[in-house]
């Protein structure tokens, strides 16, 4: 969006100190979403007129605490919805697989199905749509969301959600050789790379009202399961050893799609992804492999690969 825009006219925020690159990199303000107060003072100090709202607490991390989940995720959008409207500004926020639950057709899942998800993530993205929905028709607030599958990228570290372990795979057969999913072997999910998340997110921003048929949209690039990405995996490290113990994710993902349907995404506005499983592993290790430094070797014992991080 900087390079889009301008430095100058794009201001991250969050409770944390920005690390180093991102502090050079443009305007960088504490913003505490449960601060309504804050936020204002930020809009009207800044002349802010969109408002991409990231903040939330994932799946996994929500269940262990669902209070502040609640805060996070609930109130903390009803005030940039109230901001929004008062100040006349556009408002994205992210939807999620999540918002589905197991009464949901799950091969393929439309953008217009029953839902009734069990966790309080998709509970609070549902309640989200719902209520950016009711703002567009009640007050003409321009409110956009797109439902986004697992997002996966080498930029950041794991969030704590049920589609994680893309994440982990890519970091363990770098670091250690072994990788531990805690998802089933044949569990099936939708992903993509975060160059495709980012992309849809301002070509979905930049369109006009009247081109939007709805004000949420599935949006994916792949779906695949574990045992199919470790297959993936070890075209680039063939040792990798992979093994699949399931925990308390597991139970949520079994809820979520296993396919999206992004087809009117494509047929009303042109979505198009450019990385699939093979474009997203190549990326992944071009990324991670100068950040490991990694040198692979033969054991001289028992001949088997070992690999050592510098």
């Amino acid at each position: 969006m900087r390079k889009r825009y301008g430095v100058q006219n794009v201001f991250m925020s969050d409770i944390i100190k920005a690390p180093p690159n991102v502090a050079a990199s443009g305007p960088y303000v504490f913003a505490d979403i449960l601060d309504f107060k804050r936020l204002q003072e930020l809009i009207v100090t800044h002349n802010i007129d969109w408002i991409v709202h990231f903040s939330a607490l994932l799946s996994a991390v929500g269940e262990n605490n669902v209070p502040l989940a609640m805060r996070v995720n609930i109130e903390g959008l009803h005030n940039v919805l109230e901001l929004s409207k008062q100040y006349k500004l556009k408002l994205f926020v992210p939807s999620t697989i999540g918002a589905f639950g197991p009464d949901s057709p799950r091969n393929p899942t439309p953008d217009l199905c029953i839902q009734r998800p069990r966790t309080i993530y998709g509970v609070s993205k549902v309640h989200a749509e719902l209520m950016g929905e009711y703002y567009y028709h009640r007050f003409g607030m321009d409110f956009r969301s797109l439902r986004f599958p697992g997002v996966i990228s080498a930029d950041t570290n794991p969030g704590g959600g049920t589609t994680d372990y893309a994440v982990h795979i890519f970091h363990d057969a770098l670091q250690t050789g072994d990788f531990t999913s805690f998802l089933r072997r044949d569990t099936r999910l939708p992903m993509m790379y975060i160059d495709d998340c980012l992309r849809s997110v301002v070509q979905f921003m930049e369109l006009p009202n009247k081109q939007l048929k709805q004000r949420t949209y599935n949006v994916t690039a792949m779906s695949f399961t574990p045992e199919e990405l470790v297959a993936e995996v070890r075209k680039h490290v063939p040792h990798l050893k992979a093994k699949y113990e399931a925990d308390s994710r597991q139970k949520i993902a079994d809820t979520w799609p296993e396919v999206f349907d992004d087809s009117n995404a494509r047929a009303d506005w042109g979505w198009k992804h450019d990385y699939d499983i093979k474009g997203l592993c190549d990326i992944m290790f071009e990324k991670l492999r100068p950040v490991y430094d990694t040198d692979t070797h033969l054991d001289a014992k028992d001949g088997k690969q070992k690999l050592t991080a510098a």
